[in-house]
């Protein structure tokens, strides 16, 4: 029988909001939610009902509701013997939700472009030069955070609600994995390259431009994904070599 994958040691909780009553379900849903998309629960890691219950001062009812919400959102899994753990992916369904994104995303843009206000634009380049400032200090944690924030301050201006909702639910699988902080040096200045070339076309209003500059930088991105160490627990082994 398989070990149980056991939980890390884990970050400071955010604290209640208040104190005296302690965590809620829906902080105590939050808190898990947030550790599991910054990376602090790493793809496969237990998290046992008890000691959750016993680390946020609650019964097990509220953590189990919790992993349960998270089952739906596609961040945890329960396998028999192990329990709930962070879901593992194997490498070709970390790729299968990369292409989901990208049409999400393309849809998303031909819309963002014209809607996009003197807001929307500074946004932008406000993402993008926190993106620049990582690349500078070679700062992996925080590519990868800013990223998102940049891709998403693109199609946010969208004024279609569900489908950037869709986009962050299907990034959301793919956190726990943080692709950009295991990516070379290397690949993450060329993929900054393509971001810069997203955010002249946004800013010039060119929804053609942008949508070549997104897929160049999709194909990129691919190849990437291609490079990740398959044999370091990142992911899980497809189903035809668990069988073998």
């Amino acid at each position: 029988m398989p070990s149980r994958p056991r939980l890390p040691r884990l970050p400071q909780f955010t604290p209640p909001l208040d104190a005296h009553r302690g965590y809620t379900q829906h902080e105590i849903l939050a808190e898990l939610r947030r550790l599991i998309l910054e990376g602090n629960l790493p793809p496969g890691t237990g998290m046992p009902l008890g000691e959750l219950a016993r680390q946020f001062g609650v019964s097990a009812i509220p953590v189990r509701e919790s992993l349960q919400t998270l089952i739906g959102e596609g961040l945890v899994e329960h396998r028999p013997n192990l329990g709930y753990q962070v879901t593992l992916l194997t490498a070709e369904e970390l790729r299968e939700l990369y292409v989901v994104r990208e049409s999400l995303e393309a849809a998303a843009l031909v819309a963002a472009v014209p809607r996009a206000t003197a807001e929307d634009h500074e946004l932008a380049h406000e993402t993008h030069a926190r993106l620049e400032r990582a690349i500078l200090t070679e700062n992996a944690v925080a590519y990868h955070r800013e990223t998102r924030n940049f891709h998403l301050a693109l199609v946010r201006p969208s004024s279609m609600p569900r489908v950037v909702h869709m986009l962050e639910y299907a990034w959301n699988i793919t956190e726990p994995v943080q692709p950009m902080v295991h990516a070379s040096t290397a690949d993450r200045v060329v993929l900054h390259a393509d971001h810069s070339k997203q955010l002249a076309a946004f800013l010039a209003r060119d929804a053609e431009a942008l949508l070549k500059a997104t897929a160049a930088h999709h194909l990129r991105l691919n190849g990437v994904l291609s490079r990740l160490p398959t044999d370091t627990g990142l992911f899980a082994e497809p189903a035809g070599r668990k069988d073998i």
